[in-house]
């Protein structure tokens, strides 16, 4: 998966590119057909806005989070994305369909 970032009225340091990676990495240990995701992070007077949209299976996932500490909206959104992440992993999981077994009489 390849994560691009945006920075909007910030600069994208090596330690911020490092921690939104980092992140992610447990977004990919719960799900590994993960395409693609767009991370936008954004500075607003003491305001640290940030969004992402994941692009798994079809589906596009969005979650945005804001905090007046970068570092924290940053786990604030990765949370709010793994749980959409898992809450898609279980809709695709059908237990509805599995194949009931023969039962074997033995007389």
């Amino acid at each position: 998966m390849q994560v691009n970032l945006t920075g909007q009225n910030i600069d994208l340091t090596d330690p911020i590119r490092q921690y939104v990676e980092t992140k992610f990495d447990r977004i990919r240990r719960h799900f590994d057909n993960l395409i693609d995701a767009h991370v936008v992070l954004n500075v607003e007077k003491q305001t640290h806005h940030v969004e992402a949209t994941l692009a798994i299976s079809g589906r596009k996932i969005f979650a945005e989070s804001t905090d007046g500490d970068m570092y924290a909206a940053i786990d604030a959104m990765i949370d709010k994305l793994d749980r959409q992440v898992l809450k898609h992993k279980e809709k695709m999981q059908d237990h509805h369909h599995e194949v009931p077994h023969k039962n074997i009489h033995v007389g």
